[in-house]
């Protein structure tokens, strides 16, 4: 009897981990999307700001790498691991590289074609991640070109791996959950 009670305890005690769990994934996946439509970059700023913002940039980058990787050997070490960690560096990774595509438009002007907006670099960021790539919006010039060889890279390499880890692992949850 106790047995049975002990096991509906530990039951209702991983629901609510995962629910927690759950809830700080998603507020900070809300967190990333308020911060990215909140970072200030506009034109004809200082030379000094720049690069403050190419060095915050870099820095923003090496710690979604660090944090990406932690996160894939925690997995492969612990498949029982909360899988939130992954969909927040999923989104971070997307998050960022939109940010870096729209200071570009709005500091080097032509470098791409119809980028004109925050909304227009998700856009375009989830495009490329997803290969879809529309055609409307594109990169013009060379030093616009070169990021996005760096993002595509960074997007087979990195978030592709991240998302098969990701997606394999809810498979496996799903199966364990509901055996055949």
């Amino acid at each position: 009897m106790s047995s049975e009670k002990e096991q509906r305890s530990a039951g209702r005690l991983r629901q609510a981990t995962a629910r927690g769990i759950l809830e700080r994934s998603g507020l900070t996946c809300l967190a990333l999307l308020l911060f990215y439509f909140a970072v200030p970059i506009r034109p004809r700023t200082g030379d000094w700001l720049i690069l403050v913002q190419v060095l915050l940039t870099l820095v923003a980058l090496a710690a979604l790498l660090f944090g990406l990787k932690n996160q894939l050997l925690r997995q492969l070490d612990q498949p029982d691991a909360p899988l939130g960690g992954l969909t927040v560096g999923i989104l971070g990774g997307l998050l960022l590289f939109a940010l870096i595509d729209y200071a570009v438009a709005v500091y080097a002007p032509g470098e791409f074609v119809d980028l004109n907006t925050r909304i227009d670099a998700l856009y375009f960021a989830t495009a490329t991640l997803l290969t879809v790539g529309f055609g409307d919006v594109s990169a013009h010039g060379q030093f616009a070109r070169g990021l996005l060889c760096v993002q595509m890279f960074f997007n087979v390499a990195v978030l592709a791996t991240t998302a098969s880890v990701l997606s394999r692992q809810l498979a496996e949850r799903a199966r364990a959950r509901h055996p055949r």
